[in-house]
């Protein structure tokens, strides 16, 4: 019997590896031909078909002519349990995984995968036990025990980051947030760049309370630099880039309370309103005011904000539609203060129209498109 692995089996892998199936399988039948007792090439092409399509039929058909050479075969076993899951007999992979431990107690990666399939099979067995109901205490039960072999997965392989994703999974799934944080960091210890992992702490610190939104977006960034391919942290940096957004339209209505302010629109008890026509020096002094706003409300910080930030906001406003309808709104607003402020009326009336004109659609949007940001 085959005991070391032949360079036939060794290509093989590899192909498999960059997912060029069918020429693995194509070495993997010449080695076959050549040694039918080849587990290791058995095993092999039980993995290109439980890779490449998912047929668990052909992927059983191999690991059972692997295990008929060496039924205490651990790679055989372990890939006879994927293609029982993938074959649709998922519930059967336990015994199978108890077989790995068994054989080899000290073996991390035994326990692991056990732990990452023992809960869903319990919950696939309740669902058949009840009528299709999942019962919230089976679920709590075959979670405690995933956790205590999970536990022990981390013990036997320490350095080992699938045992801390599963047991982070498992913890996740019993809502123990301290327990899925300590996962997280166990994880980031072990792989700085993570994408999972990476992901789940910065939209943490990113969204905690109090966090402003380029405090937020500066998060998501330095993120990126490590995981430039994470769709989550991609997202979450878009959030905060429209929250970024959302802040210019508070601007332009703030520049609208100004204009309202400078030409004495509402009456006020005990006060009296300004004449009418405002004089040019007191309209142009209005703007004053407004241009402080954006300069440090706008111009300033956006300058001060990362490149791949300010990059991330040019593409946010070609991407998404709500983010153009945000920035018409500030500027339909800022136009609305400009023709009170700049025009010399000799009434409030067409002034006070401008004002709610200016106000009424960015005020009636502006929870609405709050979920627009997820």
């Amino acid at each position: 019997m085959t005991t070391t692995l032949h360079p036939a089996v060794e290509r093989a892998d590899l192909l498999i590896d960059i997912k060029r199936y069918e020429e693995a399988r194509e070495l993997l039948a010449q080695r076959l031909a050549e040694d039918p007792e080849d587990i290791r090439a058995w095993v092999e092409l039980a993995r290109s078909h439980v890779e490449d399509k998912e047929d668990g039929a052909k992927a059983l058909e191999a690991t059972e002519q692997a295990l008929a050479l060496n039924s205490q075969d651990i790679g055989a076993l372990l890939m006879h349990a994927r293609a029982l899951r993938v074959g649709g007999r998922f519930p059967e992979t336990e015994g199978v995984l108890r077989e790995v431990i068994r054989l080899v107690p000290d073996y991390w990666f035994g326990y692991a995968r056990l732990a990452d399939w023992l809960w869903r099979i319990r919950m696939i067995r309740s669902g058949q036990d009840n009528g299709g109901e999942i019962r919230r205490e089976d679920l709590q039960a075959a979670l405690r025990e995933a956790d205590l072999i999970a536990q022990e997965a981390i013990r036997l392989g320490p350095e080992q980051v699938y045992a801390y994703e599963v047991a982070w999974l498992i913890a996740d799934m019993s809502a123990d947030r301290s327990a899925a944080d300590r996962m997280d960091e166990a994880i980031l210890r072990l792989d700085p760049q993570h994408e999972l992992a990476l992901a789940r702490r910065t939209k943490k610190a990113a969204t905690a309370p109090g966090v402003k939104a380029k405090e937020a977006a500066t998060l998501y960034a330095d993120a990126l630099a490590s995981a430039p391919g994470s769709a989550p942290m991609r997202q979450g940096l878009d959030v905060a880039s429209y929250r970024l957004l959302r802040g210019v339209r508070w601007l332009a209505l703030l520049c609208l309370a100004l204009a309202a302010a400078g030409i004495d629109l509402f009456a006020t008890d005990g006060e009296t309103q300004r004449e009418l026509p405002l004089v040019l020096g007191q309209r142009l002094w209005d703007l004053v005011p407004m241009a402080a706003v954006w300069v440090l409300g706008a111009l300033l910080r956006y300058r001060r904000l990362r490149a791949g930030i300010r990059v991330n906001l040019h593409s946010l406003i070609r991407r998404f539609t709500w983010s153009r309808v945000v920035l018409g709104q500030a500027a339909w607003a800022m136009l609305c203060a400009l023709l009170i402020t700049q025009i010399p009326w000799t009434e409030r009336t067409v002034p006070l129209v401008l004002f709610w004109v200016g106000l009424v659609p960015a005020v009636a949007t502006m929870w609405f498109d709050r979920p627009k940001t997820r």
